[in-house]
């Protein structure tokens, strides 16, 4: 204990505590050093991981994301095993989360059921009349969780950041992107085929002939490409005004006649509507033509499918495997399903997930663990500032505004002041599974409106569990969140000092502030409003610096034939960057007083530089690889290091890295901001 509490003291920049052996042993043995660092210095920080730690055949993408993320499972699973064995009192948090367990393990059970579960939702599709019914079957749809033709939401306006205001957004849709529906390149068009096959099969599983599956395929691609052709790509959806039109409910109306608002939002259980953001006009106004000139036998095939799609986790075997097959193999090349018991802690976790954080901080979190993190923090927000008055390109006006912003950052760490409630919620075991998720759903639904309708923004509503191997910034709040589940190593490590954690932690950190100042967070202001606090001189000098990124990206070749997209990933690499530059200068200033020692053969910043790669080492399939570069807003963790270091200057510096390197860039190539 005494060793650890020394260590936290030298996280904190008061010196350093790491042994060799303990570099030696949690960093060293990541490294390939057959691998020259100017060639490619993500198998070269990372190569050694990637030896030790094979990617199963139950990963698209293996990582060390993923190692910690599994780790977590295993705290996890204990946790629930243990609510589960015991007998516990009605409706206590226990009985929730050991009978919810216990039901979804229940693989006899969901066999024996089959389809019997929804087959009532089929029965209200098939015994549609007239167009006139559909509107009301999707509102008592939504309510339960299954989806429709478009979404609907409580959420902040960020006009003004202090209200919540009504929205509608696209949807409809079941492959990952718009994309999937119209690239004509050969693996697109093998994936439509497979996906048509996954339709007609889902069907088939649900009782319905060969023909009749067919034909109900047909009929749901049309309406979803119909659908897609409307919507926004992930690239325009990244402009927040492009998804900001609001309106009076009048002017909804007026603006889609063929859809019955009125009744719509009855079911809802929303009433007094007097504005709302039609997010995505042409998708919903597409929604009201498809309603209207579609048949209806079309109509029912596609929402039926809906009912299917929004269950097939909550059935048989036979229809969960058919789901992974498409959706784990053909999109992300999974060789298999992972383990039952995965599969249900998941569910657990994602339905409950506030019972499971406060078991889980009480068991893995202690409080002295977020006092540290706050200082840490408070070291980066000192470091941020210090970047901003260093930017020559930007005038003392945005600057001062800036400076504002950071000094509004709202900090979360660890875990809520305050624990959801599911005192409301039933868990009745004699009930299916997919009985269930339908109640949970629609107490998740009543509990949006209650705690959101007519009411003001909730600044200390968290969007992450604690126990979320992850992190975010939320513009909307100007706030960063760091659930405890990320504060652990590679993040994080007691026993490592300050080379490694800010290398890893504190690039993690530096990361989120600067989503602040990215080319989406810096068009909202310090109290989460869209609005702009930049010259319009400096604005065009960000425009300019950041698209030499875009272009950096967009050469890309991740494979053959397939590149890098730098508009979709633009804010997450902007945020690497930043975080970089952030974490590098608060360890300057941590460790100026107290220089680190050369370690292993490795100074500090290189160490810092190691760190900071090992937390993204990993293998991805290549089916993932396309997967995510059409809809993954970040870039794939080797571009991560070897796309963004090169626009460090000082990384050159500490590894030697000269012309003659491949991955070498000019100076007045790289991205120079923050």
């Amino acid at each position: 204990m005494r060793k650890l509490f020394i260590c936290a003291a030298m996280l904190l920049g008061l010196g350093a505590c790491t042994t060799k052996e303990s570099m030696d042993s949690k960093l060293l043995t990541n490294l390939d050093t057959t691998q020259e660092p100017g060639t490619d210095f993500f198998q070269y920080a990372t190569g050694g991981w990637q030896n030790a730690n094979p990617m199963t055949d139950e990963y698209s993408r293996y990582g060390q994301f993923d190692a910690l993320r599994e780790k977590s499972k295993e705290q996890l699973k204990d946790l629930v095993l243990e609510q589960a064995a015991q007998k516990s009192e009605p409706g206590s948090n226990a009985q929730k989360v050991g009978d919810l367990y216990n039901i979804v393990m229940d693989s006899t059970r969901r066999n024996a059921e089959g389809t019997a579960p929804v087959k009532r939702y089929m029965d209200e599709v098939a015994s549609l009349k007239t167009k006139g019914e559909i509107i009301p079957l999707l509102a008592r749809n939504y309510r339960v969780g299954i989806g429709g033709f478009f979404g609907t939401y409580i959420g902040t306006d960020i006009m003004d950041s202090n209200s919540n205001q009504l929205g509608i957004y696209q949807g409809g849709t079941s492959l990952p992107e718009k994309e999937y529906y119209s690239d004509t390149d050969e693996n697109s068009a093998n994936i439509r085929a497979k996906y048509q096959e996954y339709i007609v099969n889902m069907f088939k599983l649900h009782g319905f002939t060969a023909e009749e599956a067919q034909q109900k395929m047909n009929a749901v691609m049309a309406i979803e490409t119909r659908l897609a052709a409307k919507h926004l790509s992930r690239v325009e959806r990244r402009n927040p005004l492009n998804s900001y039109h609001k309106m009076t409910y009048a002017e909804l109306k007026n603006t889609v006649p063929g859809i019955d608002w009125d009744t719509y939002y009855s079911i809802l259980g929303i009433e007094g509507i007097e504005t709302v953001n039609l997010a995505h006009p042409e998708a919903i106004k597409e929604v009201a033509a498809i309603i209207d000139d579609t048949p209806m036998d079309n109509l029912k095939a596609y929402l039926e499918w809906k009912v299917i799609r929004s269950t097939s986790n909550e059935l048989s075997d036979a229809l969960e495997a058919e789901t992974f097959a498409f959706y784990g193999t053909v999109l992300s090349g999974k060789k298999v399903q992972q383990p039952r018991w995965k599969r249900a802690l998941d569910a657990v976790n994602g339905s409950l997930g506030d019972i499971i954080g406060e078991l889980y901080v009480a068991k893995h979190f202690p409080p002295a663990a977020k006092e540290r993190m706050t200082q840490l923090v408070k070291n980066l927000q000192v470091a941020l500032g210090e970047r901003i008055d260093a930017q020559e390109w930007m005038s003392a006006e945005t600057k001062k505004a800036a400076h504002e912003k950071l000094n509004t950052f709202t900090v979360k760490i660890g875990y809520p002041d305050k624990w959801d409630d599911y005192s409301k919620l039933t868990i009745d075991p004699t009930m299916s599974y997919a009985d269930i998720c339908r109640s949970m759903s629609e107490f998740g639904w009543q509990k949006h409106i209650d705690e959101k309708w007519g009411k003001p923004v909730d600044r200390e509503e968290w969007h992450m569990t604690p126990q979320t191997v992850n992190a975010y910034y939320n513009p909307t709040t100007n706030e960063i969140c760091f659930p405890a589940g990320i504060l652990q190593y590679p993040f994080f490590d007691m026993e490592e000092d300050d080379a490694f954690n800010y290398g890893a932690i504190g690039v993690v950190i530096g990361h989120e502030m600067t989503h602040g100042f990215d080319d989406q967070g810096r068009q909202f202001d310090k109290d989460g409003n869209f609005a702009n606090w930049w010259t319009d001189e400096d604005a065009a000098k960000f425009n300019e610096r950041t698209q030499v990124i875009v272009d950096f990206f967009d050469k890309i070749e991740v494979l053959p034939g397939l590149n890098a997209n730098g508009k979709l990933t633009l804010g997450e690499n902007i945020a690497d960057h930043g975080g970089l530059m952030i974490a590098m200068q608060a360890f300057k200033n941590a460790t100026k007083d107290n220089p680190l020692p050369i370690i292993g053969g490795f100074t500090p910043e290189q160490r810092f530089y190691l760190s900071y790669s090992g937390v993204w080492a990993g293998h991805v399939r290549d089916e993932e690889i396309r997967n995510l570069t059409k809809s993954d807003v970040h870039s794939l963790s080797r571009w991560r290091v070897n796309g963004t270091l090169p626009h460090i200057d000082d990384w050159y510096t500490a590894f030697g890295i000269t012309e003659e390197s491949p991955m070498f860039v000019p100076a007045e190539e790289r991205l120079k901001i923050w």
